[in-house]
């Protein structure tokens, strides 16, 4: 009896992606690498954008003081408060400044304009503006073309550390928000991508080993990965291919060495080994399923005789003859027909009753018959016959295995000493 072979280590049939799942794990990976990309290139871009900012702050109040010098400086020479508050109030009307004032050469305020309240100072706008926030500069007269320009007063302001900061923040915003909209769109690419050209062949090699019989591994549906013949894919699928064929092949090797190990060489049914595990093995489960079990002896009448008189050639072919013959009142995907030794067969019948198993040896013995090979030394008649001894279990009366064997023996000698060519038991089974 061929043993069931071991079972091809296959994977679960292919779901659609879930958590843990190689499509999560790229999508998670691709978007976190996205991210982080991101994330730096946004700090770089920052960065430049607070370097910048600084720079158009410092650039805007430069102008906007050197364009109002001259009539501050007019209005100081002139001690002119109307024309100074004018000045002052064009500059703080911009958000951006928090406190303007011009004063005259002695420090007197001509105008001044200040922010009641200012938003609290933090880490960050200090850290950013902070050392740009106070401008000072000095009002220059022009006194006449033979003179030297003339200090009359000096104008100084405040920016605003909160707006600039608002500002700031807003720009972040901005940046942070386009480069996640950036990653996001980045990683939905590349993870198309890599599903295209390199997830979805994985997923199809790995639903055809999932498809693949395990009795069958070389046989398996060897996928058609287009685009991928000469690289590393198209190489496992290829390696995977030999692996396969080359498992199916041992498997074929072992189940022939097998059927070999179990087979008698000279007649090709079972040798004694095989019957020994099949009998075992129908033994127990009659046993446990309280079904029935029938075992016939069988032994070829004078061979001896035979063998003497016709030659070990004929004898040998005799044996092959009697075992075909045999073989054609069995089911043999059922039952059992071995050789015990020398000129004496055994068959097992699972699942037979005595009766079933009696008319299946009557079966047997007119088989031998119908060969009509002349024996011309035998007792028993002018053909060659066998003697055969029939042994039941069934599920009212259970014996050993060995006493079964024993019973069905007993009975093929009985057969022996009452004249050969007949079917000996016992009406009730043993």
């Amino acid at each position: 009896m061929i043993s069931p072979r071991p079972r091809f280590p296959l994977s679960a049939p292919v779901t659609a992606p879930k958590k843990g799942s190689l499509t999560t794990k790229q999508a998670l990976l691709t978007l976190l690498i996205a991210l982080l990309i991101s994330s730096v290139a946004g700090s770089i871009e920052l960065l430049s954008h607070a370097t910048n900012m600084r720079q158009e702050v410092q650039l805007r109040v430069a102008q906007q003081l050197a364009i109002v010098n001259g009539a501050a400086a007019e209005a100081a020479f002139q001690l002119n408060p109307d024309l100074a508050h004018q000045i002052a109030y064009g500059l703080f009307s911009d958000d951006e400044v928090a406190w303007v004032s011009i004063r005259d050469d002695f420090g007197r305020a001509l105008a001044e304009f200040n922010t009641p309240e200012q938003a609290e100072s933090t880490w960050l706008s200090q850290r950013l503006f902070g050392d740009i926030l106070h401008h000072q500069t000095a009002l220059l007269y022009y006194m006449g073309s033979d003179m030297p320009e003339a200090i009359v007063g000096e104008i100084e302001l405040v920016l605003s550390e909160g707006y600039l900061t608002q500002q700031f923040l807003a720009r972040i915003y901005a940046v942070v928000g386009f480069s996640i909209l950036e990653a996001f769109i980045l990683s939905i690419l590349v993870i198309a991508f890599f599903h295209v050209f390199i997830t979805r062949p994985l997923l199809k090699v790995h639903a055809a080993i999932a498809q693949t019989d395990p009795n069958r591994p070389g046989h398996w549906p060897k996928p058609a990965l287009r685009g991928h013949l000469h690289d590393e894919l198209g190489h496992l699928v290829d390696s995977l291919d030999h692996l396969l064929k080359a498992f199916q092949q041992g498997l074929e090797q072992r189940d022939q060495l097998h059927h070999l190990s179990n087979m008698d060489g000279l007649t090709g049914v079972a040798n004694r080994r095989h019957f020994d595990e099949f009998y075992k093995q129908h033994w127990y489960l009659a046993q446990q399923t309280q079904q029935p079990l029938s075992v016939i002896f069988i032994d070829i009448d004078n061979f001896k005789k035979f063998n003497d008189h016709y030659g070990h050639a004929m004898g040998d072919e005799t044996l092959r003859a009697v075992a075909n013959a045999l073989n054609q009142c069995i089911d043999p995907t059922r039952d059992l027909l071995a050789r015990y030794g020398g000129e004496e067969f055994v068959c097992v019948l699972p699942g037979q009753d005595h009766d079933d198993a009696v008319d299946v040896a009557h079966c047997l013995r007119e088989a031998v018959l119908s060969l009509a090979i002349p024996h011309a030394f035998s007792s028993a008649h002018s053909d060659l016959t066998v003697s055969m001894g029939v042994a039941s279990m069934s599920a009212g009366v259970l014996v050993s295995a060995e006493a079964l064997i024993e019973h069905a023996d007993q009975h093929l000698y009985r057969a022996k000493r009452l004249g050969r060519n007949r079917v000996e038991t016992r009406k009730r089974p043993a």
